[in-house]
């Protein structure tokens, strides 16, 4: 009775072992789900087939909405060639300029294009593509304001930027009071109706809104001298390694087939692609 006992006890701890080990002399691994990309946000992304580019879509020409309210721009068409060159959809998403990075940061948006400068506070956080444009800031004023003639009398007075911006943190530096904003086209309004003093943008997206309002009553009184490096801002580390390799290839494909220059030429009247 005590050997079968024995026995009995035997085979038991056998069979539990066996389950701990799968019977093989090693504990069991557990196979990576089907599908699992890891860490990698390109593998992730050719995976889902989509790649979701956050922008703002109310800052023209970079993008914005036609006359049929369909949504496009430079950077539009830029997000559109990168994502045919990986060989998935794009989804763009709109939002204020303060919530693109926000959105990137909790891995909602893989890809913020919208006219992005490099800035050495943005690369400490973000890893950029290589450019695809260069820009010059411009100082507009009302057309009756003698007051500002340079970025130095900024001191003091008002501008009006969205939050966030290059061109807020530039108008801060100078010594002004940033009013914050969600368009171009409001950031114009306030200058003309007296709310704000100043403000400051991309030359070319002051040059489109003049070019389509002629009669508005302002003036460029400054711009400055180096032109800022335009660039695609996403996630820093080696999650998103890949898909700023694959971004890279994609806009250097874009240079060398002449997109580049086209684009530009189309949105801007000139090149931007070149310093």
């Amino acid at each position: 009775m005590k050997l079968q006992k024995l026995l009995s006890f035997v085979l038991s701890a056998a069979l539990a072992l066996c389950l701990l080990t799968a019977c093989g002399g090693a504990p069991a691994e557990s196979a990576p789900p089907a599908g699992d990309a890891g860490g990698d946000l390109l593998a992730k992304i050719r995976e889902a087939g989509v790649i979701t580019i956050a922008m703002e879509g109310t800052w023209s020409p970079w993008t914005y909405h036609d006359e049929s309210d369909t949504l496009t721009g430079f950077d539009v068409e830029i997000g559109q060639y990168i994502a045919d060159y990986l060989g998935v959809e794009a989804k763009f998403v709109e939002g204020a300029w303060d919530g693109l990075f926000a959105g990137m940061d909790s891995g909602r948006y893989d890809l913020v294009i919208n006219g992005v400068d490099i800035t050495p506070g943005r690369s400490e956080k973000y890893d950029f593509s290589d450019p695809y444009a260069y820009i010059h800031t411009v100082l507009v004023v009302r057309a009756d304001n003698e007051d500002i003639t340079s970025f130095e009398d900024l001191k003091g007075k008002t501008t009006s930027n969205s939050i966030g911006s290059t061109y807020m943190e530039l108008a801060e530096q100078y010594g002004a009071t940033v009013e914050g904003v969600d368009s171009l086209g409001e950031t114009m309004e306030m200058v003309l109706s007296g709310r704000v003093d100043a403000t400051l943008n991309a030359e070319v997206s002051v040059a489109d809104y003049l070019g389509e309002h002629p009669d508005a009553a302002l003036k460029q009184v400054a711009a400055t001298e180096d032109a800022s490096e335009v660039a695609i801002p996403m996630r820093k580390g080696e999650e998103a390694a890949s898909l700023r390799a694959a971004v890279n290839e994609a806009l250097q494909a874009m240079r060398d087939d002449g997109t580049l220059t086209k684009l530009s030429e189309k949105y801007f009247g000139h090149d931007l692609s070149q310093k």
